[in-house]
């Protein structure tokens, strides 16, 4: 796995379910060589019940030609994703 930041910003705007501007944060892209596609990580920063972070993850277009997030389509793919941000949260921890 390659992480990588083809993205300029690390905002952007989605809409929602009821057409409303939602802004998100770009937590961190990486491209899988198993799947051949690139995916982006990032969150809307609201909290879910327990208070923990709400976390999405998309498939996106790095040539830029298609600014659609895709969803991610296997069970392969949410498992890489889960894998990353598991590494991540545990290098977080050890850090402080």
């Amino acid at each position: 796995m390659k992480e990588e930041s083809p993205i300029t910003s690390s905002v952007f705007t989605v809409k929602d379910e009821q057409g409303k501007s939602v802004q998100c944060e770009i937590l961190f892209t990486f491209e899988s060589p198993e799947t051949n596609k690139n995916y982006i990580v990032y969150t809307d920063n609201q909290k879910d019940k327990e208070g923990l972070l709400k976390v999405y993850a998309s498939v996106y277009d790095k040539t830029g030609k298609t600014k659609e997030l895709m969803p991610l389509e296997t069970e392969e793919e949410w498992n890489t994703v889960e894998a990353i941000l598991a590494k991540l949260e545990e290098k977080d921890s050890t850090e402080k």
